[in-house]
């Protein structure tokens, strides 16, 4: 059992919060986490490049100049690759890029990150996220008092317009809920920040 701090929103430890490594698939395994960081990476690849093959570019196919007698090299028309304005001789075709993973492995990845940050101390806890008005600047005090000065995530139980609309304007800061939560997210950030209600719906 690993104990979690839970913090309020001015900063001060108000409770402890027991987390059972078990339900967050034991041990890390860095394989599997750069197994799922290299498929999000390569789906986010769009693969739409292509250049044009000398078949395709436009330009007549009349060989330029007669083969001999003329003392230059021999060539054919103006449309293959070495002449100006030429086609590609290895030219670039659309491709996909997509990698898989099955579902279990995904939230297999998605625990193990998450229980990464519970060891390395970048998992920030807090009772509950209240704000009186949707100001960025309530949003910032909060992040200062956690000691959070890096990229942050933030994960919510559900979808809330008061914090979306808060918290958007903050510099290197990613919003998602509990349910959207993966791999790619939780690492590519240094702190992951969660309510209280958000961490037992992941552990549940």
């Amino acid at each position: 059992m690993i104990d979690v701090p839970i913090y309020n929103q001015s900063g001060q430890e108000s409770e402890k919060l027991q987390v059972d490594e078990a339900k967050l698939g034991g041990k890390v395994n860095k394989a599997l986490l750069k197994q799922a960081l290299v498929m999000y990476h390569a789906n986010q690849r769009q693969g739409t490049v292509q250049t044009l093959a000398r078949g395709e570019v436009a330009g007549s196919t009349r060989k330029m100049f007669r083969q001999k007698g003329t003392g230059n090299a021999r060539t054919g028309g103006i449309r293959n690759p070495i002449k100006k304005g030429g086609g590609h001789a290895k030219q670039k075709r659309p491709k996909d890029w997509r990698q898989a993973m099955p579902k279990k492995a995904r939230r297999l990845a998605r625990d193990h990150a998450v229980l990464s940050k519970i060891q390395s101390q970048d998992l920030r806890v807090v009772d509950q996220i209240a704000l009186a008005e949707p100001k960025t600047k309530l949003v910032a005090q909060m992040f200062k008092a956690l000691g959070i000065d890096r990229s942050c995530l933030l994960a919510l139980p559900q979808t809330d317009a008061t914090i979306m609309r808060s918290a958007r304007n903050m510099q290197r800061t990613t919003l998602t809920t509990v349910d959207q939560l993966n791999a790619w997210d939780i690492l590519r950030n240094r702190t992951l920040l969660m309510t209280k209600d958000a961490l037992q719906k992941l552990l549940a």
